[in-house]
């Protein structure tokens, strides 16, 4: 299982490249306005990267999932439920990729951004520093935080058997996830999406803030941090 993700993981960062390139040559042109097909490949990046960024953290869940269902059901096995769960968790980040995407979209539009893969100006990237800095304070972040590092409890809560009910599961821990790291990674339109150091960084933090012993320390930390960033930004000390 472990084996799987980590395969999954590797092959949304080798596609990364790629498509950050076949965004490049069209970026100069289409910066003020992108066309349809700028807003697919946009699409498909962010597609690519939610997993690269996101499987890592979901292990212990994922992992938890497979142990449960086959010790309930071990003549089955836990192979097929375990994919329906992790289809359930990739189909949210999936629907926070067309979101992001079409912002970004409109963003580069108006002239807001340089293109599909390029940062927003600096007075609206210090912006999603602050609010992203100051999300990480706020009760739904704290409680998506708390779900997403027990496993077993959110599942003993929103335990589903077969194949439907891992499916469901997967959603419900989806969205609890996308509540916990939604504004983590707004950050990449203040960084530009393609930067993969900036994407790696914040793949890193999400699992550490997860999976260390001090998590909630590491996420209140992480948002003074991202409040000083977006106020240095904006004052134009940074970028």
């Amino acid at each position: 299982m472990l084996a799987s993700l980590a395969a999954l993981t590797a092959l949304a960062w080798i596609a990364l490249p790629p498509l950050g390139q076949a965004m490049m040559p069209a970026m100069p042109g289409m910066a003020m306005a992108p066309g349809l097909s700028a807003l697919a490949i946009g699409f498909a990046m962010w597609a690519v990267m939610m997993p690269g960024m996101m499987l890592p953290s979901a292990a212990p869940m994922t992992l938890a999932v497979a142990r449960i269902h086959a010790a309930r059901a071990p003549e089955r096995g836990a192979s097929l439920p375990l994919a329906a769960f992790i289809a359930g968790y990739l189909l949210v980040w999936t629907g926070f990729a067309a979101v992001a995407a079409a912002a970004q979209w409109a963003l580069a539009r108006a002239g807001l951004a340089a293109g599909m893969a390029g940062a927003v100006g600096r007075g609206i990237g210090g912006a999603i520093f602050l609010a992203a800095g100051a999300y990480q304070f706020s009760p739904l972040k704290l409680a998506c935080l708390g779900a997403c590092r027990s496993p077993l409890g959110f599942l003993l809560g929103h335990w589903r058997d077969g194949v439907a009910g891992a499916l469901r599961m997967g959603l419900r821990h989806g969205a609890v996830c996308l509540g916990c790291c939604w504004a983590l990674m707004a950050l990449l339109f203040a960084v530009g999406a393609m930067n993969l150091v900036w994407v790696a960084g914040l793949g890193m933090f999400v699992l550490v803030e997860k999976l260390a012993p001090m998590g909630g320390l590491v996420a209140r930390a992480g948002g003074i941090a991202l409040i000083a960033a977006g106020i240095a930004l904006a004052a134009g000390v940074m970028g």
